[in-house]
């Protein structure tokens, strides 16, 4: 099959792969521009680019999908099917149905559920024990398109956001082969949405990943979890930020006051509703370490609050 992928980070790379590996022709990428990375601020191609010419295919990277220079490129391809993966961009109209099959999209939670940029962590930061893969048909709007395929992904009590994102885009990309086979052999049947379900996942930002042990143990967990690997969960001491990477719920027996040491070994703090024991921090200005090791250097006892 001629297919147009669309596409720019990893998780659309990954899936990039699985459509070559399975003998499909990839006609042209499209893929954000090239940003500055890192400190010294190296202008860096997007992972969709670097594999793309490895493999020898056009890439177009537009500033805009809609000054009628996209569409010029989609008809001259001519390609069957056009898959988007994670684009970061809404498609135009115009579009939609210039491949014979339309446009189909890889949508990270089961949709309806967590329509937006950052479905993965809102799954974690809800406490959710299971979310998945859509593949479905792109319309107008965000994430609103008929349902062609899902698959299921659990997530697991300790597991981070990136660690159910390596999950979601292996789990992604094997669904999307198949979905692509069942669309070009008739085999799959659209369903709308349910819009009563509808629910939103919007970007995260660095702020809202500050907390205080005022907040039950369980949302903290969970909100370790999420903001893991970015924003990063944090709280305050002494005006400085103190990060947590890992976490594990633990019991407050004497309901201590939220903040309160209750032990060192793992460093163990009584929160709202239970307490929250702080495997790994990372203290502002310096690097990860274990939360004991950064208690005895702050010469905490049990009993101190935070």
């Amino acid at each position: 099959m001629r297919i147009l992928f669309m596409g720019t980070p990893d998780i659309a790379a990954r899936s990039l792969v699985a459509l070559l590996e399975a003998g499909h022709t990839v006609v042209g990428v499209f893929t954000r521009a090239d940003k500055p990375v890192g400190r010294k601020q190296v202008l860096t191609a997007p992972p969709v680019k670097k594999l793309a010419v490895e493999h020898g295919i056009p890439v177009w990277q537009p500033a805009t999908l809609r000054d009628g220079e996209a569409e010029k490129v989609f008809r001259a391809l001519q390609p069957d099917l056009v898959v988007v993966v994670a684009y970061g961009r809404i498609l135009p109209p115009e579009l939609l149905h210039i491949a014979p099959l339309g446009c189909i999209n890889l949508h990270v939670s089961l949709l309806p559920k967590y329509r937006g940029s950052a479905p993965i962590q809102w799954a974690v930061l809800n406490g959710d024990t299971r979310t998945g893969v859509t593949i479905m048909q792109l319309d107008e709007g965000c994430d609103t398109g008929d349902i062609l395929m899902v698959e299921p992904v659990e997530i697991g009590p300790e597991t981070t956001s990136g660690e159910l994102f390596d999950q979601v885009s292996a789990v992604g990309a094997e669904t999307l082969v198949r979905a692509v086979e069942d669309l070009a052999a008739g085999r799959l049947t659209p369903r709308p949405q349910d819009e009563a379900k509808a629910t939103k996942a919007p970007p995260l930002t660095k702020e809202m990943a500050r907390f205080t042990f005022a907040e039950p143990a369980e949302h903290l967990h969970n909100w370790v979890r999420g903001m893991n690997p970015w924003p990063v969960a944090f709280f305050e001491l002494d005006g400085k930020k103190i990060k947590v990477l890992e976490s594990r719920l633990a019991e407050n027996p004497q309901r201590a006051a939220p903040g309160t040491v209750l032990a060192l070994k793992p460093l163990t703090i009584a929160c709202a509703r239970g307490a929250l024991q702080l495997l790994t921090v990372t203290p502002e200005g310096g690097r990860p370490m274990a939360g004991t090791a950064w208690a005895a250097g702050r010469r905490l006892h049990t009993g101190d609050s935070l």
